[in-house]
């Protein structure tokens, strides 16, 4: 871009008492004149194209924001307030969601730079990010807070909303430089750097993961790919899917586990014909007890046909549930209501027969359509077809052939390793080889979370045949699922080969959890038009790390492509039976949950010890615990303490 264009702004002050009497805000002129500063200062040029004022509420934020972000196409967003510890300070919650990326380099900056002017900072929760091109920061609300935290990152804004217009930032960046010392009003000199990744001859290179071309001596030594937690991942992976287009499908057993695109409505009613609730006899209501020759039979079969002829005073039909009432009877009496008087003279047949009980209009007669009603709505749009059985018979039994639902996706499971083989070998293990008990264990789950998965088998770890065997995987799949080559080891290729070979865009690379540190997310853009972006979860080749976020990152995301309202899994508040260690990271502990009667509560038996090599560990479990991670002040988890579950399982 030319360093002549302006970089657009809009300034958002949340806060319930401004909203109400604009007069009290202060962060949002204070701000305004931080870039008229920067403007004049350094000839950045800053314009303040929106200004608002809302109230602390989650959809007034947000509504806002995307307001700015899509139709207005501002370059820069700033919140001021709620970003603290009080009960209303709600800015954080209601922006990350619609972000696409994070900027942790940012809001670290910020934060660092407020820290050294007081301890309080601690106390604000700022984040930054980016919804399409636009840069959104959350700023603290006291004017003090929030003009520190934008000066802390300012300088470095041109650069970046640049690289998100599509440039390489040259402008920007040479004339920065120039400026190693840019005095701020009323602060200390702040030094302006720029760094990209660099190869060995000096130019520079857009991907973070180590060259393919270059020898194991010129690896990185700690992982280039900043640590996330596993909410900012989340986030990421559902911004990345949509909802899949629609398709017609046949109503029945395979229908289990798809999600209607579409209100279905009753083509025929329920029942179609008036019909017998028990075994008895048809009657005349008004005709009261008494012994009634017994002049026909109406039992519960496809092939008879309903007699035209009418029962009259004084005659009963026997009929069977189901059957159909016979033309005149206003009512069924049952069997246990009534004696045999007389049979033929076969004794095959019922003659007469007396009814001792005074029968009403109606009684136990099903009507036409008394059960559904043609036109009345069976299944909403949106509901899943569970394995319970009960929607698809709901469907049958309305007349209803083939629903519109939305498409699954199509995934696939790849396992890498040159020490990996299949788990049904033959052979007796080598030295240094392992059976692939990844592959086998994700198809499972896939097939018993409802979802067929293709089988890509195993790839050993050189670059061109792992590129290959990629090329064709993504080829037949929206998802595609690889385990082991994620990590820092000279035969760890899967990121460099998804970033320098395939083209793929890296989100994360690394995330704050136990297990399941390295895994990563990529997307790869669609080779035409009308296609969309392959999604690619690379994840760690320990199996606990696998199956663990398999659960945690892929199966949710195949849930909201497939329509799912509730895409995540749901969490139960359960008691610990077993006092737990803490790991510095956040830990996702596989336990056995089951209800306590006389408790009344859920109880959670840890699977044991928890390396994420032991897949002993995922024997009978059937919930994550989310445990925090370590600190000074907190080393484990006594038993009786109370935790968060994530259900993976059925309840035993």
């Amino acid at each position: 871009m030319s360093v002549n264009e302006s970089y657009f702004v809009g300034i958002l002050t949340v806060s319930d008492t401004s909203a109400k009497n604009s007069e009290k805000d202060l962060s949002g002129p204070g701000l305004k004149n931080v870039f008229l500063e920067a403007n004049s200062r350094s000839k950045i040029p800053f314009k303040v194209a929106k200004t608002k004022i809302v109230p602390d509420e989650f959809n007034d934020i947000q509504d806002t924001v995307k307001q700015w972000c899509d139709i207005e196409k501002l370059d820069l967003i700033i919140t001021t307030g709620g970003t603290g510890f009080g009960i209303r300070d709600i800015t954080p919650e209601a922006i990350q969601p619609i972000l696409n990326k994070f900027c942790s380099g940012i809001t670290q900056a910020m934060l660092s730079a407020s820290l050294q002017k007081t301890p309080f900072a601690s106390l604000s929760r700022p984040i930054s990010g980016i919804r399409g091109n636009t840069i959104i920061l959350t700023v603290p609300g006291s004017p003090k807070g929030a003009r520190e935290s934008v000066e802390a990152v300012i300088n470095v804004l041109p650069h970046a909303i640049d690289l998100i217009r599509g440039g390489k930032g040259e402008d920007v960046h040479a004339r920065l430089h120039q400026e190693t010392n840019v005095q701020g009003s009323g602060h200390e000199c702040v030094h302006v750097k720029y760094e990209h990744h660099f190869d060995e001859i000096g130019t520079t290179r857009s991907f973070l993961s180590d060259s393919l071309s270059d020898p194991v001596t010129k690896r990185q030594r700690k992982s280039p790919y900043p640590m996330i937690s596993v909410e900012e991942a989340l986030s990421i992976v559902a911004n990345h899917v949509n909802v899949l287009p629609t398709t017609t499908v046949l109503v029945d057993q395979n229908l289990i586990g798809m999600v209607l695109a579409e209100d279905v409505v009753a083509k025929e009613p329920v029942p179609g014909y008036p019909a017998s609730i028990v075994d008895g006899y048809a009657v005349i209501a008004s005709d009261g007890p008494g012994v009634y020759p017994v002049v026909g039979v109406s039992i519960a079969d496809s092939n008879s046909k309903p007699s035209e002829d009418i029962l009259r005073p004084g005659q009963i039909a026997r009929i069977t549930t189901g059957g159909a009432i016979p033309n005149g009877a206003t009512s069924v009496v049952m069997i246990e209501n009534t004696t045999l008087i007389r049979a033929s003279d076969d004794g095959l047949q019922e003659e007469e027969v007396e009814i001792h009980v005074q029968a009403n209009e109606g009684e136990n007669i099903r009507k036409i359509g008394s059960d559904t009603s043609v036109g009345t709505i069976v299944a909403s749009k949106g509901e899943l077809i569970s394995a319970v059985g009960g929607e698809v018979g709901i469907l049958a039994s309305v007349g209803v052939k083939e629903v519109k639902i939305y498409k699954r996706p199509i995934f696939g499971i790849l396992s890498t390793g040159n020490e990996v083989i299949n788990h049904n070998d033959p052979s007796e293990l080598k030295c240094g080889q392992i059976r692939d008990s990844n592959r086998p264990a994700l198809l499972a789950t896939a097939k018993a979370t409802g979802f067929e998965a293709k089988d890509f088998g195993i790839v050993k770890d050189n670059a061109k045949e792992l590129e290959n065997s990629l090329r064709s995987a993504l080829s037949q799949v929206d998802v595609l699922v690889t385990t082991g080559g994620v990590s820092m080891g000279e035969f760890d290729l899967l990121k460099p080969i998804l970033e320098q070979s395939l083209g793929a865009k890296i989100h994360f690379g690394r995330l704050k959890m136990k297990p399941g540190k390295p895994t990563t997310f990529a997307t790869l853009p669609g080779n035409s038009p009308n296609s969309h972006e392959k999604l690619i979860f690379a994840l760690p080749g320990n199996p606990v790390s696998a199956i663990v976020t398999f659960y945690l990152f892929v199966l949710p995301a195949l849930r909201r492509f497939s329509g799912y309202e509730k895409w995540d899994y749901p969490i139960l508040q359960v008691e610990l039976a077993n006092s737990v260690s803490l790991d510095p990271r956040p830990e996702y502990h596989r336990a056995i949950i089951s209800f306590d009667k006389t408790k009344g509560k859920f109880i959670a038996n840890s699977t044991g010890r928890q390396i994420s090599s032991r897949i002993l560990s995922m024997r009978s479990c059937n919930a994550l615990l989310k445990l925090p991670g370590k600190t000074d002040q907190l080393s484990g988890l006594s038993q009786g303490t109370t935790v968060d579950a994530l259900l993976i399982g059925q309840l035993i």
